[in-house]
This record gives structure tokens, sequence and C-alpha cells, in this order.
């Protein structure tokens, strides 16, 4: 078995959960393929790489992940009040995501609340404000 940890510059696979306090799984591929990535490329959030910082082939852990390391504090700014008629005929609901083409790509909001005029929508990522469970279970290092 080798001695390499996650750092700067290595190749990990690993099997991962993510979960809230409450133990609802909200993502994990346990039951599939392991994902791969190379430490720094930006593929996971700063703070969820760095929880991985010197783990080494084998090692299977909770790691408690909080809001400012893991995908931010709830912004109050980031709701924001659309018209109505900015939806043509789309069909709402209180949950429904939606794509909203900005200059710099896709952005997701959710819709919380509408009526007749406006539409309101949370652009903070589902996750932010909420501790996180990071199960791991690292399989290989290069």
């Amino acid at each position: 078995m080798s001695e390499l940890a996650i750092g700067p510059g290595k190749k990990v696979t690993l099997h991962f959960a993510i979960k809230l306090e409450n133990g609802q799984i909200v993502d994990s591929n346990f039951e599939g393929d392991p994902a791969q990535f190379e430490f720094g490329d930006g593929n996971i959030p700063e703070g969820f790489e760095q929880a991985l910082v010197g783990l080494k082939v084998g090692d299977h852990l909770d790691l408690t992940i909080a809001p400012e390391r893991g995908f931010g504090q709830h912004n109050p700014s980031n709701i924001q009040t659309l018209k109505r008629s900015d939806f043509k005929d789309m069909e709402l609901e209180p949950g429904l995501v939606i794509s909203f083409q900005e200059p710099g790509g896709e952005l997701p909001g959710v819709v919380v609340e509408f009526d007749e005029k406006n539409v309101v929508i949370d652009f903070n990522h589902p996750l932010s404000g909420k501790t996180i469970l990071f199960e791991v279970k690292v399989l290989e290092i290069q």
C-alpha cells in the first residue's frame, strides 16, 4: 500500500457522500464509479479539498465542513424579486430550479414564491449556510 498522502499535485480517486447534519444524503458515489480529481484543479470546493490533505489510501472517515468552507453562508442579497411577465407562460411552483443565462454562463435560481406580478428567486447555492458531513474513502493516490 502506498504511503502517498493527498496534497498539491496529487491525483486522487475516492468514493464520497455529501450529507446534511440530519444524515440525509445529498450526493454519493459509493454505489457507483469513484470520483477522480487532481488536487488544486478547482473541481471540488476548496474547503472540501483542504479537509482531505494528509489522507492516505484506505482512509475512510467522515469530515465536517462548516458553511464558510463548503458552499458559503446564505446571503440575503442573493434573493431577487423579478417581474412575473419575465417568465411568460412558464408554470411556476416553489422549489422549481430555473437556469438563467448570464454573461459568464448559466446561473441556477430557485423559485421561493410568486404571485401574478412578481417572482422571488433565491440565487444562493441550495447547500449554502449548511454544515456538511463529507464521508470519504480514499481508493488511490498518484
